[in-house]
């Protein structure tokens, strides 16, 4: 893990080492086969704005002047399932007597190939909107206590809407998020970093004024589902079909056949 403003100090959090060679010389080449079984990777690979957090592959051969090294990088993608509360977006944002909107997203977190649908309902529209866009914005924190630095960068800028709206008015949104460059939400990252995405709606005045309302997100990497080919399937159910008929037939009277398909 290294943060850009600690320029030289590293932070490792995973470190294994195998010895492959006794000492001695090398007259020819050689080959050593290595493994590392069972290696924790807790968190995912990123490169940031101030941080990059990477997993590689260090060979080092010592001599008595100088050592020779080189290292390999290995990306490591952190993979999630479907969260099990994923709540919709709505919220209120208005200027009194001037604008009054409401704005929902159908849920609170998305995986990186995902699709957005929300929609914006104008209550009360008394100033001259001309344009309306929604941006994705990642803030990357690092740091702690008084050395803290935000770093905002804009991935994507959306517009939902070119003109004047009025009262009454409602305008979907369908924001695809498989063409960005995103990467999961990434939460005190071994206490030294942290990613956040916001959806940030932007409206825009025809004097150039600006109003906008931010709403934090999550985003998650959503693994492969791995699926079995249906004969694969028909084959189980029907060995599962045939170790049941041959338990109920040598059932006893006082067995029901229900229990003995279980066994």
């Amino acid at each position: 893990l290294e943060l850009y403003y600690d320029r030289g100090n590293h932070h490792e959090f995973v470190s294994l080492v195998k010895d492959l060679a006794r000492p001695g010389e090398f007259t020819q080449s050689q080959t050593f086969d290595f493994e590392f079984t069972h290696v924790e990777k807790p968190y995912e690979s990123y490169t940031g704005q101030n941080v990059k957090l990477r997993y590689f592959l260090r060979a080092t051969v010592s001599r008595r002047l100088n050592d020779v090294v080189k290292e390999m990088d290995i990306v490591v993608h952190t993979l999630s399932t479907y969260p099990e509360l994923n709540s919709s977006i709505k919220m209120e944002v208005g200027i009194e007597d001037c604008l009054h909107i409401e704005f929902e997203y159908n849920k609170s977190k998305y995986h990186l190939k995902d699709v957005i649908v929300g929609k914006i309902y104008f209550l009360l529209v008394r100033i001259k909107i001309k344009h309306m866009e929604i941006d994705i914005i990642k803030r990357e924190t690092t740091g702690t206590g008084p050395n803290v630095y935000h770093e905002n960068d804009t991935i994507a800028k959306y517009e939902i809407m070119d003109g004047a709206p009025v009262r009454g008015e409602s305008i979907p949104i369908r924001l695809f998020l498989a063409g960005y460059e995103l990467t999961p939400t990434m939460r005190d990252i071994n206490k030294k970093f942290s990613v956040r995405y916001y959806l940030n709606l932007v409206l825009i005045d025809e004097e150039e004024r600006r109003y906008f309302k931010q709403q934090e997100v999550v985003l998650w990497r959503k693994g492969d589902i791995v699926r079995k080919s249906m004969s694969h399937q028909a084959a189980i159910a029907s060995q599962r079909f045939e170790g049941t008929s041959s338990h109920t037939e040598a059932k006893t009277p006082s067995q029901p056949a229900e229990n003995n398909s279980r066994q």
